[in-house]
C-alpha cells in the first residue's frame, strides 16, 4: 500500500521468520498469504492512526477559527506544493455540529483507500468557522475529470450526503487567483445539510 500518511509510520512489517515457511508453500497458498498480509498491513495502519486520533480534539469541539490538515507524507497543505499545483479540491460546507463525524468518515475512507484513485488523493482539510464548517479533499490532477468525478461520488457516499447537496470543485490555480474565496456568495448557505436518519 503506497498510501502513506505521516502519522502512520510503521517499522514493523510483520514478516519476521516468514522466509522458511514461504519456500515450502505452493504458489496459490503464497498468493493468498500475500493478500492477507496486505489486508493486515491496512488494518495495522488504521489501528496506528486510531491510537493518535483517539487523543485528538474533534473539530466540533473547537471554537473560533481553526483548520485541521491530514496530508500524505511529503505533501504540504499548500497550493504551491509540487503534488498540489496541478490539482484541485472538492469543497463541502456543513452546518455546525456535523464536522466531527464527517471528518472522521473522510479520513478513515482515505486511510482505507475507499476512493480507489491510486495516488491521486493528496490530503484533506476541515475548517471550523463561526457559522459553518468546511471539509475539502485535495487531489493531484484537476484536469482528470473521470478521477475528480470518482472522488466526488465516493465523497458523497462516504459522508452520506443527500443527492441535492451542492459540492464545489475548485482548482488550485483558481484558488491562487482568488485567495480567501471558496466560491460564489450564492453558494454560502445552499449546501448546509443534515444527515439522513433513514436509509437511502
Amino acid at each position: 500500500m503506497n498510501n502513506k500518511f505521516d502519522a502512520l509510520k510503521d517499522d514493523d512489517s510483520g514478516d519476521h521468520d516468514q522466509n522458511e515457511e514461504n519456500s515450502t508453500q505452493k504458489d496459490g497458498e503464497k498468493e493468498k498469504m500475500d493478500r492477507d498480509k496486505g489486508q493486515s498491513s491496512s488494518k495495522r495502519k488504521v489501528e496506528q492512526f486510531w491510537r493518535f486520533y483517539s487523543h485528538m480534539v474533534r473539530p466540533g469541539d473547537l471554537t473560533g477559527h481553526s483548520d485541521f490538515h491530514l496530508f500524505k507524507e511529503g505533501i504540504k497543505p499548500m497550493w504551491e506544493d509540487d503534488a498540489n499545483k496541478n490539482g484541485g479540491k472538492w469543497i463541502i460546507r456543513l452546518r455546525k455540529g456535523l464536522a466531527s463525524r464527517c471528518w472522521e468518515n473522510l479520513i478513515l475512507a482515505m486511510l482505507g483507500e475507499q476512493f480507489m484513485v491510486g495516488e491521486e488523493i493528496c490530503g484533506a482539510v476541515v475548517s471550523v468557522r463561526f457559522q459553518e464548517d468546511i471539509i475539502s479533499i485535495w487531489n493531484k490532477t484537476a484536469s482528470d475529470q473521470a478521477t475528480t468525478a470518482r472522488i466526488r461520488d465516493t465523497l458523497r457516499r462516504v459522508l452520506n450526503l443527500p443527492p441535492n447537496t451542492i459540492m464545489e470543485y475548485k482548482t488550485h490555480t483558481d484558488s491562487i487567483k482568488m485567495p480567501g474565496r471558496l466560491g460564489p456568495p450564492r453558494l454560502l448557505f445552499q449546501n448546509l445539510w443534515k444527515p439522513r436518519l433513514n436509509g437511502p
